[in-house]
């Protein structure tokens, strides 16, 4: 336990040491031009829809890269190729133990003296009968591949329910994902790997501390007098307190495993990385409230953590029967902690799979109740009721959508023209593709992109748009480096930012300031750097 004075602590940067804004701003290629002095923007594929084309002017360096992009139909290595190397922003709906590589949990688990049971669930030991040493996956290949098909969707049956072993995984290789800095070391090495340049992971803090606090105090269904209880002689704070030692550990567990503090530090030491607080909403109504006050009340105390979201299968009985009161708990506890932000998962859910009233609200409540700033999955947007108004007021107040295309079809069935992807973008609303747990998916972001490309016939423009929107919609602090105005989608450069012309190997001073004052300005530019290199090497 750590004490109570911790409330002013200021969290260690997962940035090598000295490596400040404007050092880093120094070392990047120049941006590509703006929309004021480029070309008119170049004429859509008859096989788009009209409204799907980007307003904004298209420059020479896109229209070279996209004719380029379209000669690597028939050239799938190289078009692969062309995927993983495209600047693909942040990954802004991840799941921290869903999104470790498999393979690298059955490591984890070897290394803790775990073992296998005949379910393939990670048992702690001893091994005895019917358990067998994790370790024993390192050198008998056949049982190996049994233990990743059972904790991944690999070679997953198309006629059995991949939404029953998706969920099922978590339980099977749980014990193996408490090491949360090690875990980051994998996921975050994977995101630069993947030309990403910043990470929003969900994970849950002080769940023994939330837990124990929510069954001494007790459920009150007046929010405030529960809340009220909870903040009593410091008891929330302390569980707080229990979550910032946490994240302590996990960056010092994180820079070891990574080698933040040697001379070959891996490519994540460099990621921006910000944590979402997971709330089992399967669980007990004090237990929702508790972990919602102590997400949010966590997100403004400590920088690292910037938001509160709900997890666990949306259509389980008790998530169903407790939706709307989880709604109303989010929108007390805003209140209370207005510099929170929040991001829900809201219509994971599929005719079939649930009774047909229960997809006609799930989404309208998540945003017009809560007040969520950004939906996760928001798959069964056609069966709200007047849906077409929700996405018209998405797009009013710029809710994001978070889009795992693999996790909708696997844990769904939901895929191509069922998927509500075009309906999103026709109205306007802001989408941002995302992996969710590439893990479990055997998946990475690469993956989603090209599959956006051929499934929905995107140009590289709109490809490029979609990166430049997952850290546009992302919780970074600071403000953005594009102008607001009547068409956001037009990236337009904030004024400050407007003067710097191509070829420039550093921003102007006035530019620089601006960049240094606003982490996601910097996190834009640094992107925009990285297109303009994409850019020149693929014509």
């Amino acid at each position: 336990m750590i004490s109570s004075n911790r409330t002013a602590h200021r969290p260690k940067s997962l940035l090598p040491a000295g490596l400040g804004a404007l050092a880093v701003l120094t070392l990047l290629p120049a941006i590509p031009a703006t929309a004021a002095t480029a070309p008119a923007p170049a004429k859509e594929s008859s096989s788009r829809v009209a409204a799907y084309a980007s307003p904004r002017a298209v420059t020479q360096a896109e229209r070279r890269t996209a004719a380029y992009l379209d000669s690597l139909r028939n050239k799938p290595e190289r078009l692969k190729a062309f995927f993983k190397a495209l600047p693909k922003g942040g990954d802004l709906h991840n799941h921290l133990s869903g999104a470790a590589k498999t393979e690298f949990l059955i490591k984890l688990a070897g290394k803790k003296g775990l073992c296998i049971d005949a379910t393939m669930t990670a048992v702690a030991p001893p091994c005895g009968p019917g358990k067998r040493p994790a370790t024993d996956a390192r050198t008998d290949a056949a049982f190996r591949q049994e233990i990743i098909r059972a904790w991944s969707m690999q070679d997953f049956p198309s006629d059995q329910s991949g939404h029953d072993h998706f969920f099922d995984t978590f339980g099977k290789f749980g014990l193996a994902t408490w090491d949360r800095g090690k875990l980051l070391a994998d996921v975050a090495n994977t995101v630069v790997e993947q030309n990403q340049f910043y990470l929003e992971t969900m994970v849950t803090p002080a769940s023994d501390s939330a837990r124990k606090l929510a069954d001494a105090v007790g459920y009150d269904a007046d929010f405030a007098a529960f809340h009220r209880k909870l903040l009593a002689g410091g008891q929330l704070d302390r569980v707080v307190d229990d979550a910032v030692q946490e994240a302590d550990d996990a960056d010092a567990e994180f820079r070891v495993a990574a080698h933040c503090d040697t001379a070959r530090p891996d490519p994540g030491c460099r990621l921006p990385v910000r944590w979402i607080s997971q709330v089992s909403r399967g669980s007990s109504p004090a237990r929702v409230f508790t972990q919602i006050a102590v997400g949010m009340r966590l997100a403004e105390r400590d920088p690292r953590f910037v938001a509160v979201n709900l997890v666990q299968p949306e259509d389980w009985d008790s998530s169903l029967a407790n939706y709307s009161l989880q709604m109303r708990m989010l929108n007390y506890l805003r209140g209370q902690y207005p510099g929170a932000h929040l991001t829900l998962h809201a219509g994971e859910l599929a005719p079939g799979l649930v009774k047909p009233e229960d997809l006609t609200f799930h989404i309208r409540e998540a945003v017009l109740v809560a007040g969520a700033e950004r939906i996760g999955h928001g798959v069964d947007l056609v069966h709200e009721d007047n849906w077409r108004q929700l996405a018209r007021t998405m797009a009013q107040r710029r809710v994001a959508v978070e889009v795992p295309f693999s996790s909708n079809k696997q844990i769904l069935g939901i895929a191509g023209d069922d998927h509500p992807f075009n309906a999103y973008r026709r109205y306007g609303v802001p989408v941002v593709l995302s992996t969710d747990d590439p893990g479990v998916s055997r998946i990475d972001i690469s993956h989603e992109y090209q599959y956006a490309a051929k499934t929905y016939g995107l140009g590289y423009t709109e490809l490029k748009d979609l990166a430049r929107a997952s850290l546009e919609y992302a919780f970074r602090n600071g403000r953005s480096l594009w102008a607001t105005g009547p068409v956001p989608s037009g990236y337009r450069l904030v004024a400050a930012c407007r003067s710097d012309l191509p070829g420039t190997d550093h921003p102007s001073a006035r530019c620089a300031r601006y960049l240094a004052d606003n982490p996601k300005a910097a996190t834009e530019w640094r992107q925009e750097a990285a297109f303009a290199t994409f850019e020149s090497r693929n014509r």
